[in-house]
């Protein structure tokens, strides 16, 4: 596992936005062989977004030859909710770069059966040979995608019954208010993100220091979900130097030395 450790949320998204784009560029894709990306929602990756979306307008990344399938979808809310994440990912990054829609995957959370939807959504992915990165971000608990504590760290598309932590943590998307918050979702499993040829998760904030100290340093376990990472022989996590608050001192200047040559966002493009 990598962990590059950046001075605030903002240089975080700049690393993240560049490598992004580099991994793109580098694959030479194609329409037969496009390079298939796993996007996230939340808060998260909103600033990766915008600086992909400033490389697109700059000619520096096209995402014609990209194939995107998102981790995740509310289940029971319109798709055309302000709060679904098709909204989401239409709204704060597909309508603003050269993406073509038909290679825009959004799990259906409102499927007549959602077994079936999550079957069809692993068969597509496997279809293209695998997702070349994943991109995801990490909840206070831990948890990846919506693979909550106790999830199976082989676990594959689902529906999946959010914890109260994550309900309450959402809320602030619903008015604040627990009860506007779907309590089910549709989510690909730890074993779909490990299936994946790469990781990348940002981590940012105070909130997110024990879950990034369970990701690091701790033991792996399904009552922490971003743990199975340490088994992926390319997981990369972004951070910032709030989110290392509960690192031991010897990790933090450990992977602060190791990567020293490439903390630079602009080393990456």
């Amino acid at each position: 596992m990598r962990l590059i450790i950046e001075k605030n949320y903002d240089e975080v998204s700049r690393w993240a936005a560049n490598y992004v784009a580099a991994r793109i560029n580098e694959a030479c894709s194609t329409p037969d062989k496009p390079f298939v990306l796993g996007c996230p929602t939340g808060s998260s990756p909103l600033g990766m977004y915008r600086h992909l979306i400033k490389l697109n307008k700059e000619g520096k990344v096209s995402f014609k030859n990209v194939v995107t399938f998102n981790m995740d979808e509310y289940c029971g809310i319109p798709r055309d909710h302000e709060q679904s994440y098709y909204t989401f990912m239409w709204t704060n990054f597909f309508n603003r770069i050269d993406i073509l829609p038909e290679n825009v995957n959004i799990l259906n959370g409102n499927a007549a059966d959602p077994a079936e939807e999550c079957r069809r959504y692993e068969e597509k992915i496997a279809s293209y040979g695998g997702i070349d990165l994943f991109l995801g971000g990490v909840g206070p608990d831990g948890h990846i995608a919506f693979n909550e504590p106790g999830s199976s760290l082989t676990s594959k598309t689902r529906m999946k019954t959010l914890t109260q932590d994550t309900i309450i943590a959402n809320s602030r998307f619903f008015e604040n208010n627990v009860d506007l918050v779907p309590k089910t979702a549709l989510t690909v499993g730890v074993g779909t993100i490990m299936s994946a040829k790469s990781v990348l998760l940002i981590v940012n904030g105070y909130n997110k220091a024990r879950a990034l100290h369970h990701g690091v340093e701790g033991g792996i376990s399904q009552m922490w979900t971003i743990s199975a990472l340490q088994l992926h022989a390319k997981a990369l996590i972004v951070a910032d130097e709030d989110a290392c608050a509960e690192l031991k001192v010897s990790t933090y200047r450990y992977f602060k030395d190791i990567e020293k040559a490439n903390l630079d966002p602009d080393s990456q493009l």
